[in-house]
């Protein structure tokens, strides 16, 4: 499974988020000054919307929507035809485009979809050229497993925006049991070191106080680059060469691919963000070999104790499926137990949802009300962590990234609620004083 955008909203993959300004259920109009692009699912779509963005723009399509869409779940797939649906009736004389992994997996489902102007994949989508094809050519879906490189593109900024998304790599090479994304973004593939600085000293100097490193399984890369660079190594050189970048955060990773030199880094440099969050699916060992990850429940325990070592405050988030096929409730104990064993206070849980074509889908099904109630106790377990977490921080003072008016996120990424409006993109210090409906209550500092 890709890696997750930073957010707040229980049903993260499903919510989709308007890169041009706001929600796209807010905005309607029958025509726009500007392209518009809604996006669905991971960060990294995030950051292909903002490429896009830009393509549209330079090709003069101004009165055009872009539904970037995601695959992860088929109800995300709904989700995203019910958007394409709505937007056609509120929007009747735009130009409607639709790319992203659920048009990559199928493209002849969307293909039938007659609110549609023109249909592009993965590949397609990352091009200038795309956006200034005749429009006979509606539907542009290669072949994904043929693509082997993955250029940087540089984005300027990201709209309403203050922390930043940087692809440092796409696809992968491994096959979970239960993913049809490596079928949406092709095999693994890394962004040059060289190329990826220039992008964050672009954004940094546009403002951008935050950057994430972003991918589909950023702990596979560097395996394809002259001299095989390892995440580790791609950050350390990264931070040492954009020394004004004030934060860097890493997004999900793979507890048992994490480099040493992430460990270093983690130890001895301040602007790496002490919130790390895992790739878990599951914490049952017979439940991992059937999803064919790459680690175990010890190993996850090993990764949190070794991290914590290293820096004792460092807080973690997972991702965690509900319900997997075969799952018994013995197995889903195991899971809900290394919730409160490892102290994971950001928890993505879902319950799961079968992906025609993936080995799990033709595996023995948990009821689906087994796997809601699962996915509500962890939820419940998260939640206890993260209120208990949130109340150890009553009385220190925290560096807050100011994202919309009075709100941000500390360094550990907990949300907060400051006690007055301050320009966002700021990194202001603030007392907390308080917690309130899952975020800190806070004091700005003089």
């Amino acid at each position: 499974m890709p890696d997750f955008p930073y957010w707040q909203q229980a049903n993260h993959w499903l919510a989709p988020t308007e890169v041009f300004s706001k929600p796209e259920w807010i905005i309607k109009r029958a025509s726009m000054t500007e392209p518009r692009v809604v996006t669905f699912g991971c960060r990294l779509n995030t950051y292909e919307s903002e490429v896009m963005r830009d393509h549209a723009k330079n090709a003069g399509l101004d009165d055009a929507i872009i539904i970037n869409t995601c695959a992860v779940t088929t109800e995300a797939e709904r989700q995203a035809r019910q958007s394409i649906r709505r937007l056609r009736r509120e929007n009747p004389n735009a130009k409607i485009f639709v790319t992203g992994c659920a048009v990559q997996v199928n493209p002849d489902k969307f293909a039938k979809m007659t609110e549609i102007d023109r249909i592009f994949g993965n590949d397609a989508k990352m091009k200038a050229e795309t956006f200034l094809m005749p429009e006979h050519e509606r539907v542009v879906v290669n072949d994904i497993m043929s693509v082997e490189e993955t250029a940087s593109h540089l984005v300027s900024g990201f709209e309403g925006r203050a922390r930043a998304f940087v692809q440092v790599q796409n696809g992968c090479d491994h096959r979970c049991t239960f993913c049809i994304i490596p079928f949406g973004r092709g095999n693994s593939r890394s962004v040059p070191m060289g190329e990826i600085v220039t992008q964050v000293r672009e954004l940094v100097a546009n403002g951008y106080g935050e950057v994430v490193l972003t991918g589909v399984d950023i702990t596979s890369y560097g395996h394809d680059l002259p001299g095989k660079p390892t995440l580790g190594q791609m950050a350390r050189r990264l931070l040492a060469q954009v020394p004004e970048l004030p934060r860097l955060r890493i997004s999900s990773i793979d507890p048992v691919e994490v480099d040493e030199d992430i460990f270093r880094l983690i130890e001895t440099e301040p602007r790496l963000m002490p919130h790390m969050h895992i790739s878990l699916q599951a914490g049952d060992d017979m439940v991992l070999k059937r999803m064919k990850r790459r680690h175990l429940r010890q190993d996850v325990i090993d990764f949190c104790d070794k991290v914590r070592a290293l820096r004792a405050d460092v807080t973690f988030g997972a991702d965690i499926i509900a319900g997997f096929p075969t799952e018994t409730d013995e197995m889903a104990e195991n899971t809900l137990r290394l919730v409160d064993e490892c102290g994971l206070i950001y928890l993505h849980v879902f319950p799961y949802s079968a992906r025609p074509g993936t080995p799990a889908a033709r595996m023995p099904q948990v009821p689906k009300d087994i796997r809601k109630e699962r996915a509500g106790a962890l939820r419940d377990a998260g939640e206890i962590q993260l209120n208990n977490f949130l109340k150890s921080r009553i009385g220190l003072t925290e560096n807050v990234l100011v994202e919309k008016e009075n709100t941000g996120h500390t360094e550990h990424f907990a949300p907060v609620t400051l006690d007055r409006v301050i320009e966002p993109g700021t990194i202001a210090k603030a007392k907390v004083i308080g917690v309130e409906d899952g975020k800190l209550k806070a004091e700005l500092a003089g």
